[in-house]
């Protein structure tokens, strides 16, 4: 067969958590450096793609098409995504690996992660890759990312639990398949279906919510948001990290547990 079952998923991601959590730090922090870049690619290609569309559904469609590529090629290429290790918790209860060893990888994955969204928001922000539509792209990013930044404290918490939901169904999907094309589209379906909802992925923030930050360092970009009436008041480093990053990754990693933790529960726990 070409396709794993529900047992043997949640045995195959047990493995690979023990895997994350022995790989040596300088091996981890790059990985985790490479799967920041990722995502953050498709959090610029969406806002690219979708920076002139008027119509909300019609905007939040072409993101949902473009953005799920970021995670196929995390997956495929074995880089560490935060949100997918939030899954961990079982490896350990199988004990396949320690707490102390969730905690390190995590931590190290999560900086690296912001390392390598930040460098690509960086670079789109200062080297001119917004500057498509005369600066509407700008414009379009700092809206985006001075919105992400009044979010209620709640609601990143709840909209950052619905999207690590999905995003772990898509990796436990991808990993059904036992060929390219199928692992892609496991991990396709899931991760559209949180960007079209408007969920909170804590990594993809790290590009939208920087390449704002970024962005109204530019004079001529600062410039061009304030004509538009954006409110920047809120777009500081401060109120990323205590309005948004904060609640959506306390959202991420129990939605992420939740799910490792059903999957578990399901297939795998011997019960009498």
């Amino acid at each position: 067969m070409n396709l794993l079952t529900p047992a043997e998923i949640t045995q195959a991601y047990i493995e690979a958590g023990a895997k994350k959590c022995a790989r040596p730090t300088g091996k981890l922090l790059f990985l985790a450096v490479m799967a920041g870049l990722l995502i953050a690619f498709g959090g610029a290609v969406t806002n690219t793609a979708s920076h002139t569309v008027t119509n909300v559904g019609a905007a939040r469609t072409v993101s949902g098409l473009l953005f799920p590529f970021g995670l196929g090629m995390v997956v495929l290429l074995g880089a560490e995504l935060f949100t997918g290790n939030c899954m961990i918790p079982i490896s350990v209860l199988e004990k396949r690996a320690t707490w102390a060893g969730m905690v390190r990888n995590w931590v190290l994955v999560y900086i690296g992660n912001f390392i390598g969204a930040a460098f690509l928001a960086a670079g789109c922000a200062f080297f001119g890759q917004l500057e498509y539509s005369s600066g509407a792209l700008a414009v379009y990013t700092i809206k985006v990312a001075a919105a992400k930044c009044t979010l209620p404290f709640a609601g990143g918490v709840v909209l950052g639990f619905f999207c690590n939901v999905l995003v772990c169904m898509g990796v436990l999907c991808s990993l059904s398949a036992k060929d390219t094309t199928g692992r892609i589209l496991g991990a396709y379906i899931p991760v559209a279906f949180f960007v079209i909802c408007g969920f909170e992925h804590c990594v993809a923030n790290m590009y939208y919510v920087p390449a704002g930050i970024f962005a109204l360092q530019v004079p001529r970009y600062a410039q061009l948001s304030a004509e538009a009436g954006i409110n920047t008041a809120a777009l500081t480093w401060p109120a990323f990290i205590i309005r948004n990053l904060l609640p959506v990754t306390i959202g991420n990693i129990l939605g992420g547990a939740c799910v490792g933790l059903t999957m578990r529960y399901a297939h795998l726990e011997k019960r009498s």
